[in-house]
């Protein structure tokens, strides 16, 4: 089982290069970092961890750019796996986004692992014109169109939400194929879509029966005719014991991420290391 750390970043404390490089100091597999344009004032969306339209952590407003994020972390860094936890596509253009990445992957090597999520917050996904009750339906589109301007020498796409004519773009990612990990609670009908169109399953916080959703994953991935098993990333929300790793190992999860704090570089750079001494890594 992998280990990678999440930064929540925002405009205060330790920048995403500095805690990629301890990340990767620190021996850690992936560094993460998460999304939103812009938090809309006046919401009607409940919140999945707080259960009502309150945010639980002011950082929702001042999260920084996730790939101009991930660009500084990709200079200062050689190993350690790009990501996102959790990126959300369909809030930029589709054409632009796909340049931006595969950008990202041809400068840093080939080491961008793309989580994304639908988007619990309806309103945030109002202001780009993404209607609610479609978001899976925009995610798969933006996913198809990518993945042809990645892939093809002369792309093109045609869909509800996404269209475009064959045209040229470059670079095309170093990876023949960019990961992407969805983010999102595991009911039925997310586990039978990323089984469709995904890679593997990102649990989120507040995630309960984790290994029997792993269990009910490996069933759609099969049923879809997919060959080897789903990635399923653990975003841990309990301290690091053996037991716990344990359970995890056995129950087929690929990679634990951990949470890091918004605070000064040394802070965090202790933090860090504390951790992957619990972990027994680095």
């Amino acid at each position: 089982m992998r280990h990678g750390i999440v930064l929540f970043t925002s405009d205060r404390g330790i920048t995403p290069s500095a805690a990629a490089k301890a990340a990767e100091d620190s021996g850690f597999d992936t560094f993460y970092v998460p999304e939103h344009t812009h938090i809309p004032v006046k919401r009607e969306a409940v919140h999945p961890g707080t259960g009502d339209r309150t945010l639980p952590d002011d950082r929702y407003l001042r999260t920084l750019d996730p790939w101009v994020s991930l660009a500084t972390a990709a200079t200062v860094t050689s190993r350690i796996r790009l990501a996102t936890a959790v990126a959300l596509p369909v809030e930029s253009d589709p054409i632009t986004l796909a340049k931006t990445i595969a950008t990202l992957d041809h400068l840093s090597g080939g080491r961008v692992t793309l989580g994304a999520g639908f988007g619990w917050n309806t309103d945030e996904l109002a202001d780009h014109h993404v209607p609610a009750g479609k978001r899976r339906t925009v995610l798969r589109e933006y996913i198809e169109a990518m993945r042809a301007l990645w892939t093809q020498e002369e792309a093109s796409y045609a869909g509800e939400f996404v269209s475009f004519g064959a045209c040229w773009t470059y670079p095309k990612p170093v990876q023949r194929h960019v990961p992407l990990v969805i983010g999102a609670g595991g009911g039925p009908k997310t586990l039978a879509w990323i089984a469709a169109n995904a890679d593997g399953w990102m649990t989120t916080p507040t995630e309960q029966d984790v290994p029997g959703k792993i269990a009910r994953l490996r069933e759609e991935w099969a049923a879809a005719g997919r060959a080897g098993s789903p990635e399923v990333h653990v975003l841990a929300t309990a301290k690091p014991t053996a037991d716990l790793l344990a359970a995890w190992d056995d129950a087929g999860v690929t990679e634990a991420v951990w949470g890091l704090p918004d605070r000064s570089p040394d802070e965090v750079g202790g933090f860090v290391a504390r951790l992957a001494g619990k972990l027994g890594i680095g």
